[in-house]
């Protein structure tokens, strides 16, 4: 759409990265994505930028790990790296408000993801099994971990579900099948419409009401109905159970997976709201509006 961009990992030298900061101001603008800059790297870059876009989609000034805990480092960090940017665009509302503090010029876009890629043959499974599926990272595997109890309930009432896991690390359940299949970018879209429901959730905290849900856009996409945790964006996703149910309790999970895995119909219905809902956050629509955003802040 007439831009032309060169793709630069920030380097870890001090020296590196003061010739990388250099080189901006040789273009019209800087995409920083989702770093926090430390002081001599938000004023060089400042310094030699002509713009500067600034883009997380993250709730980058909390730890993962402990999300209770604010981290004066890391809000320190977030808190200087959103006002030395022209724009700040944020994945949600709760993340935008976040930078607000900092910066009056936030834009929010939503995450978006090739929905084309997901329109392929692939029949589910079926073979009489219901398949539940989870797909993420090793750094996100903790989520699907606190399922366990659920899926173990679950495995003891339906001898006929089995659950995909599409991840670079995996977890065994005693009563139910696991399916550990290795993530690939050429393989994933298929590997999920092969399955029946989709599985996400997550715990309640500061850092994961920053998440933008990914995951649900896939399941969506791939035509699945959703069972999600309703934290951050995730029930704007589903929509009123329009594409699928939200659960917070391990009893609410039980219930919300009992009635989709005991009917096929619900399951088809709210897998096609879900494809139909999910065009709005397409390749070309949210590339449309981040090229518009750039295009207003160069100018």
């Amino acid at each position: 759409m007439g831009i032309e961009a060169e793709v630069v990992v920030l380097p870890k030298g001090i020296l590196s990265r003061w010739r990388l900061f250099r080189r901006a101001g040789s273009f019209d603008g800087v995409f920083l994505h989702k770093k926090r800059l430390n002081f001599f790297d938000a004023f060089f870059l400042r310094m030699f930028s002509r713009k500067i876009i600034y883009d997380f989609d993250d709730a980058i000034m909390y730890d993962d790990k402990r999300p209770g805990r604010g981290s004066s480092k890391r809000l320190m960090d977030f808190a200087r790296t959103a006002k030395l940017a022209d724009v700040v665009v944020a994945g949600n509302k709760y993340l935008a408000e976040h930078a607000l503090k900092y910066n009056s010029n936030v834009e929010v876009l939503a995450t978006g993801l090739d929905v084309g890629a997901y329109d392929i043959d692939a029949e589910r499974v079926d073979g009489g099994k219901v398949r539940l599926v989870w797909i993420g990272s090793k750094s996100t595997l903790m989520y699907l971990e606190g399922l366990r109890e659920v899926l173990e309930e679950i495995g003891r009432r339906y001898d006929n579900v089995v659950l995909r896991i599409i991840c670079d690390a995996f977890l065994d359940l005693e009563n139910m099948e696991v399916e550990k299949v290795d993530w690939a970018l050429e393989s994933q879209s298929r590997q999920l419409r092969e399955s029946d429901i989709g599985l996400a959730p997550l715990t309640d905290d500061n850092f994961t009401r920053g998440k933008c849900g990914f995951k649900i856009l896939q399941y969506m996409a791939a035509s699945l109905p959703v069972v999600a945790s309703p934290v951050g964006v995730n029930g704007d996703l589903i929509n009123d159970e329009a594409a699928g149910l939200t659960a917070e309790t391990p009893e609410e999970w039980i219930a919300a997976l009992n009635k989709l895995i005991a009917d096929k119909d619900i399951r088809g219905r709210m897998g096609k709201t879900g494809r139909d809902g999910v065009g709005e956050f397409g390749l070309g629509v949210i590339g449309g509006e981040l090229v518009n955003i750039i295009k207003k802040t160069l100018e």
